[in-house]
C-alpha cells in the first residue's frame, strides 16, 4: 500500500510526464486552461467529472489510466491480481455536492469500479439531471439515509445496512434523505465495457458549473 495518499493532481501530472508533455501542450490537447491544469497538479483545484471526461476523450485515454498510480502497462493476460486499499489511500475527487473516493486505483482495466461516496445533495434541483451510464450498479448505505431516485420507479429511501442493485443505464440520482446532512455509501459499478470508467464521468456534481 502506498505510503502517501494519491491525489488527482499527482495522477494528472503522472500522465503528462509519461507522455512527455508540457503544461501548454496538455492544455492544447485537453482543452483545459494552463492555469487550471497547474492549480490541479498542485492540488489547489479539482475537476468535475464532466471535465475529467473531457480530458480523457481529448487525450485518447481510458479513465482507468487517469486513476492508476502505476505507469506500467497491464500485461496482456491478467491472472491472480489483487489490490488492498482503504479510504485513506483512495483517490479523492471533490465536487460541490459530493466527495468520491476511488478505491484500488492501482489496478487498470477493472470490470468493477468500487467507490465510497459522501452525498450532500438533498434535492433533485440541487442534484441536477439524472445520471445514466453503462453497466449495473450496487449501492450499500454505510451511514446516514439515502433517497434513490430512478426514472422508472418511485423514489426509495435506504437506511444504514440497506442496499439497492439496478441497471445503471436507467436514469438515477442519490440524495441525502430528509433530516440527513450527509450520507456515505459504498458503490460498485460493473460492466463488460472496458470503457466503464470513462462512461462514469457523466456523473457530475449537479451544480451546473463548468470546469471545477
Amino acid at each position: 500500500m502506498a505510503s502517501e495518499v494519491p491525489t488527482l493532481g499527482a495522477l494528472l501530472r503522472g500522465v503528462r510526464n509519461r507522455e512527455d508533455w508540457t503544461l501548454k501542450q496538455m492544455s492544447e490537447k485537453s482543452g483545459i486552461p494552463v492555469s487550471t491544469l497547474s492549480k490541479v497538479e498542485h492540488d489547489r483545484l479539482t475537476l468535475t467529472y464532466d471535465k475529467l471526461y473531457q480530458v480523457a476523450q481529448r487525450l485518447g485515454l481510458r479513465m482507468s489510466e487517469l486513476f492508476a498510480e502505476s505507469s506500467e502497462e497491464a500485461p496482456a493476460a491478467i491472472t491472480a491480481r489483487r489490490s488492498l486499499c482503504d479510504i485513506d489511500h483512495a483517490v479523492r475527487v471533490e465536487t460541490n455536492n459530493y466527495d468520491y473516493y476511488f478505491l484500488c486505483t492501482d489496478l487498470r482495466r477493472k470490470r468493477m469500479i468500487p467507490v465510497i461516496s459522501k452525498i450532500r445533495a438533498k434535492t433533485s434541483k440541487e442534484f441536477g439531471d439524472l445520471v445514466h451510464h453503462a453497466g449495473e450498479e450496487f449501492v450499500y448505505v454505510l451511514s446516514g439515509r439515502v433517497t434513490v431516485n430512478t426514472e422508472h420507479y418511485d423514489a426509495v429511501t435506504l437506511e444504514v445496512g440497506q442496499s439497492i442493485y439496478f441497471d445503471s443505464s436507467m436514469g438515477h440520482a442519490y440524495l441525502a434523505a430528509e433530516g440527513c446532512d450527509e450520507a456515505t455509501v459504498l458503490a460498485v459499478m460493473s460492466s463488460a465495457d472496458e470503457e466503464l470508467m470513462q462512461s462514469l464521468m457523466t456523473m457530475h456534481d449537479g451544480s451546473g458549473n463548468e470546469g471545477i
